[in-house]
């Protein structure tokens, strides 16, 4: 399984990015797929994450509220729309895919990972 997010870039503060992760390879409607970001210096932390059912989204401190994560099984794609974006913001975002069956929310429950994109929020 490889992945590739996409979509990074340079935002002023208050606008909107949507990030996409390709997933090729077998099996995609079974894993979990997960977004996380790194700033500078910070720890890796997690954004949000869904199921292959789509119906139950998780989201981390970070993305409440204005962070939407979606899939398209079909396109073995998820997106991450990110609106009312803050300078604190500013990471490379790393798309995930894992089976875990209980949590989704630690780097642990994730195997295989993306390359990352990076987004610049400017106040």
């Amino acid at each position: 399984v490889q992945l590739q997010a996409f979509g990074g870039g340079l935002v002023q503060a208050g606008g909107s990015l949507r990030l996409s992760c390709a997933v090729s390879g077998r099996g995609f409607s079974e894993y979990v797929m997960g977004w996380f970001r790194q700033a500078p210096g910070k720890e890796r932390e997690f954004v949000a994450a869904i199921r292959w059912s789509a119906d139950s989204p998780f989201y981390g401190d970070s993305g409440k509220g204005r962070f939407t994560i979606s899939r398209d099984n079909a396109k073995n794609t998820v997106y991450l729309q990110m609106n009312r974006l803050k300078p604190e913001d500013t990471a490379v975002y790393y798309c995930a895919a894992g089976r875990s069956d209980t949590t989704v929310v630690y780097r642990r429950d994730y195997d295989h990972w993306g390359q990352g994109t990076l987004v610049t929020v400017s106040s």
